[in-house]
């Protein structure tokens, strides 16, 4: 009986198993101190679902693998498994966490920055994603995007050789959480964001130049605006923190005699 998956075999699904103890400690321990359901993404073999059990939380795991979910429920009959995608299941548990295919980290983030039902999600990711995501280095445009309405918290690298396979890159302890007080308001998302879009590809040889452009305001106004922000003349996007960006897009109403819609 062939032991490969109808979606395809390890490769194609990016199955690097954990198999580092304390790493795995340190995920379940990061999930313990938050509250409510689990959902578990990418269970695979159950090196993060059997200790996620122990926590006598309610526990739903989920796997693209047929065999490894009928093997996790004769182990584990105590847990709901579902054979699923990460990519299609309703990601609406109070807590998210998984071991997700480095393949897959840039898309798993993106959907759940767009969901609204989960409020922690603790994923093993592919180092340089959940480093940017941090903004260890600089913030990236989707960082940026999200930093009003998500903090993201790096808890450390997970060298290749602590997975089974190693993979061909490291992995990254990356905690999102939901803030409970917005920076903006949710009805203003879609027009902030579109805001960081234009002064992240925007044109000019200082912020100054980029932030004019994307406020259709002069150079001078471009300036009085960023140093009432609190941001350094020399700065770069990446450089700014979510309080920053957050005032950025305060100010320019006041600034401009107009409302955000």
């Amino acid at each position: 009986m062939s032991t490969r998956s109808r979606h395809g075999g390890r490769h194609e699904l990016g199955q690097n198993f954990l198999v580092h103890h304390p790493t795995v400690d340190r995920v379940v321990g990061l999930v313990a101190v938050t509250d409510g359901p689990v959902l578990e993404i990418g269970a695979g073999d159950g090196a993060l679902t059997v200790p996620l059990a122990r926590l006598g939380r309610d526990l739903t795991a989920i796997d693209l693998d047929e065999h490894l979910v009928r093997r996790l429920r004769r182990r584990l009959p105590s847990v709901r498994v579902e054979h699923t995608d990460v990519l299609r299941h309703p990601l609406d548990r109070p807590v998210v966490v998984g071991n997700v295919p480095f393949h897959l980290t840039t898309p798993v983030l993106r959907r759940l920055l767009t969901r609204d039902r989960w409020q922690h999600a603790i994923l093993l990711a592919q180092w340089e994603v959940a480093r940017k995501r941090a903004g260890v280095g600089g913030a990236t445009m989707m960082t940026a995007q999200a930093g009003p309405w998500f903090t993201f918290t790096l808890h450390g690298r997970v060298p290749a050789q602590h997975f089974r396979p190693a993979p061909g890159a490291d992995g990254g302890l990356l905690a999102v959480a939901r803030r409970t007080e917005p920076l903006v308001p949710a009805r203003e998302r879609s027009g902030y964001e579109a805001f960081v879009r234009r002064v992240f590809t925007g044109r000019g040889r200082t912020l100054a130049d980029v932030v004019a452009g994307a406020t259709r305001s002069t150079r001078r106004e471009a300036h009085a605006l960023l140093a009432s922000c609190g941001v350094a003349a020399r700065a770069l996007p990446r450089d700014l923190d979510a309080g920053q960006w957050a005032r950025l897009w305060r100010e320019l109403p006041r600034r401009q005699g107009v409302r955000h819609a």
